[in-house]
C-alpha cells in the first residue's frame, strides 16, 4: 500500500468522522437544557458513530466486493451496538451519582442543611460535594449568629425599655410634685432629677456609640501615644466613681510602650472596663490596671474582685445586652459597656478577652504595638 493510498484512507476517515461529530455538537446544543444522561448518550453515540462513519466510508471508497462490504457493515455495525450499549451502562452510575447530588441539594435547599451522597462519586461531583458541605457548615454558623444576634436584641430591647421606664416615671412623679407644690425639698427633687437626666444621656450616648460600632461607621483619628497616657486619664476619670464605692484603684505596673490608637475612644473603652470592675468588687476591695508589651502586641488589663464569672457565661461577656448572672450583680445600665469596648478594640485591629484569676477575674485588651 502506497502512500498515497494511506492517505487517501485517512481522508476519508477523517471526513467520515467529522461528519459524524459535527451532527453530534448539533445535537448537543439542542439538547443543552436536558438532563446529564441525554447528553451522555449524545456524546456516546457521536464517539461509536464517528467509528461507524469512518469504517464505513474507507469500505466504500476502497471498492470491496458485495460480499465483503457486507460482512465489515454488518461487523462494524454490530461493534456499534454493543459499543453504545456499554458506554450507556457504564455512564448511568455517573447519572445516578448527579441525580443523589441533586437530591442533597435538594434537601440542603428545603432544610437547610446539606448530607452528601455517602456512595463513592466522580472527582468533579466529590468537589461539588465538598463545596455544598463547607457552604451549609458556613451558612449553620450565620444562622447561628443571626438567632444569637436576634435573641440579644430582643433582651436589649426589653431591658432598655425597663431602663428606661423606670428614670422616666420618677422623672414625671418629680416633677408633677414640683408642679404641685408638695415637695418637702425642691432642692433635692432638682438634684434627683439632674442625677436621673445624666443617667439618661449615658443611656443614649451608649446606645449611639453601639449603633456606630455595628454600623462600621465609628470614625477614628490614631496617634501615636504612650499606654501610660492612655491609662492615667482612664484611672482619673473613674476616680470619683471609685472612692463612692470605696475600691482602691492600682496602675503602678504600666510599661510607658507606644501605640497607635485613637486616644479619646480607647480611654472611654478602658474606662468602661475600669466602671465595670468597680461595680463588682466589695467595698475596700481593689481594681488593678496594667500594661505590658508582648511580642508585637500591648496587653491591657483590668483585674478585680468580683469572685469570678460561671464558665458558660465567659463567652457572652461581651454580647451587647449581657448582664450576668447571679454570680455577678447586674450593673447599672442597659448592659452595654462592654460590648463597646470589644467594637472599639476590634475597630483598632485589637482583641478583647476575659478569663477568671483567683478571687475575680482579669479583661485583657490586645492592641498591635507602634511600629518604631
Amino acid at each position: 500500500m502506497t502512500v498515497r493510498d494511506v492517505l487517501l484512507i485517512a481522508l476519508y476517515a477523517s471526513g467520515g468522522a467529522a461528519g459524524a461529530g459535527v451532527l453530534g455538537a448539533g445535537a448537543l446544543h439542542l439538547l443543552r437544557r436536558r438532563s446529564i444522561a441525554v447528553s451522555l448518550t449524545v456524546v456516546a453515540a457521536v464517539a461509536v458513530g464517528a467509528m461507524l462513519a469512518g469504517t464505513l466510508a474507507v469500505a466504500w471508497a476502497m471498492f470491496l466486493s458485495s460480499h465483503d462490504l457486507a460482512v465489515v457493515t454488518t461487523v462494524v455495525a454490530v461493534a456499534t451496538a454493543v459499543s453504545l450499549a456499554t458506554a450507556l451502562a457504564l455512564g448511568r452510575r455517573l447519572v445516578l451519582d448527579s441525580r443523589a447530588l441533586a437530591r442533597a441539594a435538594h434537601d440542603f435547599g428545603e432544610g437547610g442543611t446539606f448530607v452528601p451522597p455517602t456512595r463513592p462519586a466522580a472527582a468533579e461531583l466529590t468537589t461539588l460535594s465538598a463545596e455544598l458541605t463547607a457552604t451549609s457548615a458556613r451558612l449553620a454558623a450565620s444562622r447561628d449568629r443571626e438567632r444569637a444576634l436576634e435573641e440579644s436584641r430582643r433582651e436589649l430591647v426589653a431591658w432598655i425599655s425597663h431602663d428606661l421606664r423606670t428614670p422616666l416615671a420618677g422623672l414625671r412623679a418629680m416633677s408633677e410634685a414640683l408642679e404641685d407644690g408638695v415637695a418637702d425639698d425642691p432642692a433635692r427633687y432638682h438634684r434627683q432629677i439632674r442625677t436621673e437626666v445624666d443617667r439618661l444621656n449615658t443611656m443614649v450616648g451608649d446606645l449611639f456609640e453601639l449603633s456606630r460600632i455595628h454600623a462600621g461607621v465609628l470614625a477614628l483619628a490614631p496617634a501615636r501615644v504612650s499606654v501610660y497616657d492612655l491609662v492615667d486619664d482612664a484611672l482619673s476619670g473613674v476616680g470619683p466613681l471609685a472612692r463612692e464605692h470605696r475600691v482602691r484603684l492600682v496602675g503602678d505596673r504600666v510599661e510607658a510602650v507606644p501605640v497607635e490608637v485613637d486616644s479619646k475612644e480607647m480611654t472611654r473603652a478602658l474606662a468602661n472596663l475600669l466602671m465595670n470592675a468597680i461595680r463588682h468588687t466589695p467595698a475596700d476591695g481593689t481594681v488593678a490596671l496594667a500594661a505590658e508589651r508582648r511580642a508585637d502586641t500591648v496587653v491591657l488589663s483590668v483585674t478585680d474582685g468580683c469572685g469570678g464569672i460561671p464558665e458558660t457565661d465567659l463567652t457572652r461577656v461581651f454580647d451587647t445586652g449581657w448582664r450576668g448572672t447571679t454570680a455577678r450583680t447586674p450593673p447599672a445600665g442597659a448592659g452595654l459597656g462592654l460590648a463597646i469596648v470589644r467594637g472599639i478594640v476590634e475597630a483598632h485591629a485589637g482583641r478583647a478577652a476575659v478569663h477568671n484569676v483567683p478571687g475575680g477575674c482579669r479583661f485583657e485588651v490586645t492592641l498591635p504595638a507602634a511600629r518604631t
